[in-house]
């Protein structure tokens, strides 16, 4: 995709690490824009869908997404959010994930984020201040990475399959019959699927299906509802996949 939007510049002054506080409305977007810094993207209530480039990440209040210097993105809040962002210099990287993805957050990781935001930008780095930027810089690097994405390949044809299952889940095609669509056979679309996405067609379909499942919850249906939305033969079926994926029941996620 073409690198068209905006850089959006935090004010850091001399401070290798700035934290800000945004709130904003259900539905509000921040339209496709990227960062001269690294961005950890928080939201202490409610919920984003985050795109890039790469694919699509959803975020809720037990996560956060790490942006790396310059990745292209855009965010859409699924409701009410409290968002709250620290932003990296790059000269303070090191250690630091080089690419997106979701990540854990930490009861400590949480609470050093909130106490940046009211870190004054000419803070000493050998005060008090400084010795808590350089806490959450190793929090950071120890966030575990979680499997919250589903990656978009790069092949217009697999773009075309992965269109079809989001929009029709289980009523999409077999992959015998996109094979036959895409004019390549069942093995072929396999091994490009792998190779540009990292997962199976199977594997990919499951993310798929988690992140619409976030997406429901986000908005506030039941474990009911969104069992019943997505196919499940009962809430039980779809509560055990949530939490096998996930660690915790869909009725915990988002708080």
């Amino acid at each position: 995709m073409a690198e068209s939007g905006v850089t959006h510049r935090q004010d850091m002054g001399l401070a290798p690490v700035v934290a800000r506080a945004f709130d904003r409305i259900a539905g509000a977007e921040s339209p496709r824009h990227c960062h001269p810094t690294a961005q950890l993207l928080y939201a202490v209530k409610g919920v984003m869908l985050v795109e890039t480039d790469a694919g699509q990440w959803i975020v809720p209040p037990t996560r956060a997404i790490w942006v790396p210097v310059g990745v292209w993105h855009r965010t859409l809040m699924l409701g009410e959010v409290l968002m709250r962002t620290v932003y990296i210099r790059d000269d303070a990287l090191e250690g630091l994930p080089s690419e997106c993805g979701v990540v854990g957050i930490s009861p400590l990781l949480r609470e050093l984020i909130l106490a940046a935001i009211d870190l004054p930008l000419d803070y000493a780095p050998d005060g008090r201040d400084g010795h808590l930027v350089q806490l959450l810089l190793d929090e950071i690097k120890r966030m575990p990475a979680l499997a919250l994405s589903i990656p978009e390949p790069a092949s217009p044809a697999l773009q075309r399959l992965c269109r079809g299952l989001r929009e029709h889940g289980d009523d999409a095609l077999s992959l015998a019959q996109w094979a036959r669509t895409l004019a390549m056979d069942v093995r072929t679309l396999q091994r490009r699927f792998v190779r540009e996405t990292g997962l199976t067609v199977g594997q990919w379909r499951r993310q798929c299906r988690l992140l619409q499942a976030c997406e429901h919850l986000a908005r506030g249906e039941s474990v009911l509802q969104v069992a019943l939305a997505l196919g499940y033969a009962s809430p039980s079926a779809f509560s055990a996949m949530f939490k096998r994926e996930l660690g915790v029941p869909p009725s915990l996620f988002y708080r």
